[in-house]
């Protein structure tokens, strides 16, 4: 299997040429002037690089018809135009001093624009003196034109998202291995971000450890309970690598399961495995979500369901699509996603298994590998 390697997370120029394109007609078909995006995976999404968040402004403008142009800080010139690479000589490059209004160069390009959209992680105080500036425009989000185009992964988005999924599971398969117990879930967390990094990852972003009747809190934050014989726990892991996020969750048990807790378990992995089989263009994402819950309903557990079936992944671990009931959009092809139902007990236990799962044109694709049975450990 080929790697990526960090030095290798950019896409070519041509790439980037056509994620500008699409994202003008994007705008375009929602009749939207132009769109303002500043640093975020947005912008590294359009352009290949992350520039640094900060108090000066740095904006992106991509009008629905017309050249590419983007104002920044001068001193912020050489980084850009270094990372841009060929890609710069594409853009319109406005360079402004530290006595100088940036929003005045935005609105001098955006002109008698009346609908502009900003993008949806823009600092407030950009936003508020971008609406002031281009009043009577009106502002609204960037983020579905945006999630449109980066919600549908090409062959190469794809090949990053198996490969750090791959990653992802050396690592689980590795902490499964090992003995848990007698250790406090921040020391098997801590150990869960080097087995990360050994896999290749470049950054190890997450490692909830949640044992005992700390598993039936989905979000739990490892701290210094110790892991003892009959714990249920729940591993939730995931990184970033050539920047595509991993995120894959696993139950793990100390000892021999109690016949309630092994019931509730097949229950849960019933539920997860038809979700992901559910899965193929044309469904709606609420589809996929009722797929699960239901069997999780039918069986007496539907009020310890306590969150969404899934989310979108890709440069962040949570973007559209959302595998929720309140979403009535068709999957398409290229849609990447997890499939993570879990079954919570208040105080007592709790379950969850999670895998990424890719929308192809012949059904789902599931990434993450390693087996959903439930780990029995040490």
């Amino acid at each position: 299997m080929t790697t990526l390697a960090s030095a290798d997370a950019r896409f070519a120029p041509a790439v980037h040429r056509d994620r500008l394109r699409r994202a003008a007609l994007a705008a375009a078909a929602r009749g939207i002037d132009a769109l303002l995006i500043t640093p975020s995976h947005d912008y590294a999404y359009l352009l290949g690089y992350a520039a640094p968040a900060m108090e000066r402004l740095t904006c992106l403008v991509v009008p629905a018809d017309g050249p590419v142009a983007l104002v920044l800080p001068r001193l912020e010139e050489p980084l850009a135009r270094h990372a841009l690479g060929e890609l710069a000589s594409d853009l319109e490059i406005l360079a402004w001093d530290e006595t100088d209004d940036p929003t005045r160069l935005v609105q001098s390009l955006v002109g008698a624009a009346r609908r502009v959209a900003v993008q949806d992680q823009m600092w407030a105080r950009f936003a508020l003196r971008l609406r002031a500036a281009l009043d009577p425009a009106e502002l609204v989000p960037a983020g579905h034109a945006m999630s449109e185009l980066r919600g549908v992964k090409d062959a190469e988005e794809i090949e990053r998202l198996r490969l750090v999924a791959d990653a992802a599971d050396r690592a689980m398969l590795a902490i499964t291995g090992e003995r848990l117990s007698g250790r406090t879930e921040a020391d098997v967390s801590r150990r869960i971000r080097e087995l990360l990094l050994d896999a290749g990852h470049d950054d190890a972003g997450f490692a909830i450890v949640a044992s005992g009747p700390n598993s039936a809190s989905p979000h739990h934050a490892p701290g210094d309970r110790t892991i003892g014989a009959g714990d249920a726990i729940v591993l939730d892991i995931g990184g970033v690598r050539a920047g595509y996020a991993s995120d894959t969750s696993r139950t793990a048990f100390v000892g021999d399961p109690p016949p309630d807790f092994a019931g509730l378990y097949a229950v849960l992995r019933q539920a997860q495995a038809a979700a992901c089989e559910a899965v193929r263009p044309g469904v709606p994402a609420a589809e996929i979500d009722a797929v699960a819950r239901d069997i999780i309903t039918e069986a007496g557990y539907g009020e310890t369901f306590l969150h969404r079936t899934g989310h979108g992944i890709g440069m962040e671990t949570h973007e559209e699509p959302y595998i929720v009931a309140s979403n009535a959009e068709p999957l398409v092809a290229g849609n990447a996603f997890s499939i993570e139902p879990g079954i919570y007990i208040r105080d007592t236990w709790g379950a969850r298994i999670e895998d990424i799962v890719i929308c192809t044109d012949a059904g789902g694709e599931r990434l993450n590998t390693t087996s959903t049975e439930l780990y029995l450990v040490d």
